[in-house]
């Protein structure tokens, strides 16, 4: 049986930055960096694989998935530099780490500081842009992104992630610019449109910050002023679009490889085996995280609280809404299936068990919005062409109208409220009802069961 991934939140010293991190197996640590835009999701099948070798900790680079972007206009080396951080701030001073892409760039950028830091580095593709791609990337690679109005920015979005397996870069529609692995693979596309989201507009920073990234591998008469430079394997396969950037690498350290393999699998294959090797066996030491906010395990599922462990009142939500923060004495959860949470078939059965395990006496209910939850609810299921991103989002703008948001009449209509109208409301509104997906109309059935036996 594969280990299972937990979730954590920890608050750096001195920044106040909060980082979300994924934590995965046993044995020595196993640092694992994302590419951009995306987050330490993208890791979740490889963390359960590679768990039986490695304590895989992989974290949320600043501004993607959960965690808080860094201030002002931050540099490759901010990025490094936070990864460090991270690692300090963890309790890890010595470890393994694999990158993938851009999380391969951080990672060559953290070596290049603190080499004496990291026992051996596996990296899937490393770019080395020539000074034409570069201008072309500089022009038209990250526009900015933010929420409009009509949710205009979620088709752009939906096209974006989709084409981007088409043809590489994104914009460049041109026959010679088409990939050999163009899919229409909606989970896949889906997941990425949702890390995107959530990174926002701070996706140019950090995505920003590794194209501008200068690709100096260190030459091979280059020594660290402590000692030597950690072991280096670098693999692109077939298809990936940076497997020619293989003959740009040129001379390496001593310790440094790169070569050329078949398939995705084979990558892995032999990073793994290259880190296995090279990684020693300094056991994980205790990890740190936060002590107000976090997951809890109920029947199988993750569940996402923040406040006071112990606190008298666990509050909940509405369908297809997210945690407010709570109150003094609180604790506040994302109900199954909402938000941070994992779902699961018997929501009011869950929601018992965490309160017994967050040492809360009772649950402050929500009462269920007014309306037939097979209306207020439609399917948010991910589809070919995107339309699940529109449908949530003019949801969200009927609700600023009406209620029930689906009865658009004289009858049915509430005090306009232009904050509600904000883009940045509505993309929040929007975002809460596509991660809920099915489980809002089920936690709305839940709530009215619930009523009903109080």
């Amino acid at each position: 049986m594969n280990p299972a991934i937990t979730r954590h939140v920890l608050t750096l010293p001195g920044s106040g930055r909060k980082v979300h991190y994924r934590r995965c197996g046993s044995g020595p640590v196993l640092l694992m960096v994302h590419q951009s835009p995306r987050s330490s999701a993208e890791y979740a099948d490889l963390m359960r694989q590679w768990g039986s070798h490695f304590t895989c900790i992989a974290p949320d680079t600043p501004g993607f998935g959960q965690s808080d972007p860094l201030p002002g206009e931050p540099d490759i080396a901010d990025f490094a530099d936070a990864l460090c951080a991270f690692l300090d701030a963890l309790g890890v001073k010595h470890c393994a780490a694999y990158g993938f892409h851009s999380g391969g760039i951080i990672l060559v950028t953290a070596i290049k500081r603190q080499p004496q830091r990291f026992s051996c580095l596996a990296i899937g593709g490393y770019a080395i842009w020539t000074e034409a791609e570069m201008r072309l990337f500089g022009e038209r690679y990250l526009p900015e992104f933010h929420p409009s109005p009509y949710g205009e920015h979620l088709t752009w979005l939906w096209n974006r992630m989709l084409e981007q397996s088409w043809v590489f870069p994104w914009f460049d529609t041109r026959e010679e610019a088409r990939l050999s692995v163009a899919h229409a693979d909606i989970p896949r596309v889906a997941q990425a449109v949702s890390e995107m989201l959530d990174a926002g507009n701070a996706y140019q920073a950090g995505y920003g910050a590794v194209l501008r990234a200068p690709r100096d591998i260190p030459p091979p008469e280059a020594t660290p002023k402590d000692g030597s430079w950690p072991p280096c394997l670098i693999t692109a396969y077939d298809r990936d679009p940076l497997q020619d950037h293989i003959d740009r690498l040129g001379d390496m350290p001593a310790a440094w490889s790169a070569r050329k393999v078949a398939t995705p699998a084979e990558h892995q294959s032999e990073s793994l085996a290259f880190l296995k090797k090279q990684a020693g066996d300094i056991p994980c030491p205790d990890l740190a995280e936060d002590a107000h906010e976090g997951w809890v395990v109920v029947n199988g599922s993750p569940i996402h609280w923040k406040g006071t462990r112990g606190a008298a009142r666990l509050v909940l939500h509405g369908p297809a809404r997210e945690m407010s923060e709570p109150g003094a004495d609180e604790v506040a959860i994302d109900v199954p299936g909402h938000g941070q949470s994992g779902d699961c078939e018997d929501i009011a059965l869950t929601l018992h068990h965490a309160k017994e395990q967050l040492g809360a006496t009772e649950l402050a209910v929500p009462d269920a919005p007014t309306g037939d939850p097979d209306r207020l609810y439609p399917d948010m299921t991910p589809d070919r062409f995107g339309q699940y991103l529109q449908r949530a989002w003019q949801i969200a703008r009927a609700e600023a109208f009406f209620k029930p948001w689906y009865e658009a009449n004289a009858a049915h209509a509430i005090p306009l409220d232009p904050a509600r109208l904000d883009p940045h409301a509505l993309n929040v509104r929007a975002l809460a009802r596509i991660r809920a997906g099915d489980a809002a109309r089920r936690w709305h059935e839940t709530l009215i069961t619930m009523k009903d036996q109080s």
